[in-house]
């Protein structure tokens, strides 16, 4: 119960971030979404999550890499994170390394 309306809460969020509607967030409505958004600002202040975060948020949450977020990755990314313990957190920490490796070769 709690986990659907929180994913439901997340997919408002997404909606009123997704400033030219067109179902997916490129990193610049990520960033006007953290300044816009009060419910989407009240979710990262939670995750303490910052500004200066957001390039390493939109890597972690845009799983496969496209360059922009859907849905999906969005919702279950932001939900994992917020109700993370802290095996999940590790998980993050080894994803942005890995992440950070393979733009370094």
């Amino acid at each position: 119960e709690e986990e659907r309306d929180q994913k439901a809460v997340l997919g408002r969020i997404f909606n009123r971030i997704d400033a030219d509607g067109g179902g997916t967030l490129s990193f610049d409505e990520l960033v006007q979404g953290a300044y816009k958004e009060p419910e989407f600002q009240r979710w990262l202040r939670v995750m303490d999550i910052d500004a200066r975060d957001l390039q390493q948020l939109f890597s972690i949450v845009d799983e496969d890499s496209s360059g922009e977020i859907d849905p999906a990755e969005f919702i279950e990314a932001m939900y994992r994170m917020r109700t993370a313990d802290s095996k999940t957190a590790i998980k993050f920490v080894k994803h942005i390394v890995s992440r950070m490796d393979e733009q370094q070769k």
